[in-house]
């Protein structure tokens, strides 16, 4: 287990009091204001439809800098997409700064429900790892990095577990915020929460209707939808549309694993914070890394969140510069 550090070379991120909360730390995260005002990034986008292993479709938004120091690709979390907040706000910071910047959408993600017939699973690693070496390839040979939040964390760290094996030119680091690294263990401490349920299941029950309505004659959600448990919701989607016998062996079939990342040859950083209400700051503590990587355990932060202020910069964006730039 590594010590825990705050700073590795940054100011220690320290909240103001009224910013300490977790719940105002995440629910910051996704607020739609971050996205207001001038973003460069959104203006110079261009919508890219990658055509990915098994004949699947993703689609991202590449936004080329005229400095294109480097790229950066962006996977959101559940239910996120290329347009989340706290995507567009990290990208338009680094994109200001001279990087080129790529947001992917998986797979029913961010108005995709119509592009495949089969459904969005966390397990949908092989597309994901694809859609990342075809942005890579538009880049043009400069350095490259990645930059996951929470599910996209975990894919992010799957990559990292992949390099063992596989590559990916010019990676020369991989981020990941707040990743899910044991869904068994996070997955039910969203049912725990009021409001973090509340929005999970309002955002799903939404994207499941849509699939629905592109494809009425695979899927009929309307008796998952009349659940009020993501557990329970996720049970139900395994049983009836998926080949898992359980819940845990779907869990377990996109958990990292302790030693996953030991031999893992690209730096990574993984930050995240002991008050995440969804995850677990024990499942980040036992991973073995190796000297290549960093882990960084705040005290305050909640789920994406370490915000500064209301209106600057975050510590993971201020992080990642440090370490582009370094």
């Amino acid at each position: 287990m590594s010590k825990i550090d705050e700073s590795y070379n940054l100011k220690p991120f320290k909240p103001p009091i009224w910013l300490s909360s977790s719940l105002v730390q995440t629910s910051l995260a996704s607020f739609k204001y971050r996205k207001r005002g001038n973003n460069k990034m959104l203006k110079a986008a261009e919508t890219i439809i990658l055509n990915c292993e098994d004949n699947v479709r993703l689609k991202g938004s590449y936004s080329r800098s005229k400095q294109n120091k480097s790229l950066v690709i962006f996977l959101h979390g559940w239910e996120g997409s290329q347009d989340s907040s706290y995507v567009v706000s990290c990208g338009n910071y680094l994109f200001n700064r001279g990087s080129s910047i790529f947001r992917l959408n998986y797979r029913d993600h961010g108005e995709t429900h119509n592009l495949n017939s089969g459904i969005f699973l966390s397990t949908n690693f092989n597309e994901v790892f694809d859609a990342v070496k075809q942005a890579v390839a538009l880049a043009g040979g400069i350095p490259t990095y990645i930059v996951g939040f929470s599910l996209g964390g975990n894919f992010s760290l799957r990559i990292a577990r992949s390099l063992r094996d596989l590559s990916i030119k010019n990676l020369k680091h991989i981020f990941a915020i707040s990743p899910v690294v044991d869904p068994w263990s996070a997955a039910p401490l969203v049912d725990n929460n009021y409001f973090y349920k509340r929005y999970f299941l309002k955002k799903w029950k939404k994207s499941l209707i849509k699939k629905q309505k592109f494809y009425p004659n695979l899927y009929d959600f309307n008796d998952i939808i009349s659940e009020n448990s993501v557990m329970l919701m996720t049970e139900k989607i395994m049983a009836q549309y998926t080949e898992f016998p359980d819940l845990k062996t779907y869990f377990d079939a996109y958990r990292v694993d302790a030693h996953d990342l030991r031999t893992c040859p690209i730096p990574i950083s993984i930050i995240t914070a002991l008050d995440d209400g969804i995850i677990p700051a024990k499942d980040i503590q036992r991973l073995e890394l190796n000297s290549n990587a960093k882990r960084i355990i705040t005290s305050r932060g909640g789920h994406n969140g370490f915000f500064q202020s209301l209106t600057g910069p975050t510590w993971y964006d201020e992080y990642i510069k440090h370490i582009m730039n370094g």
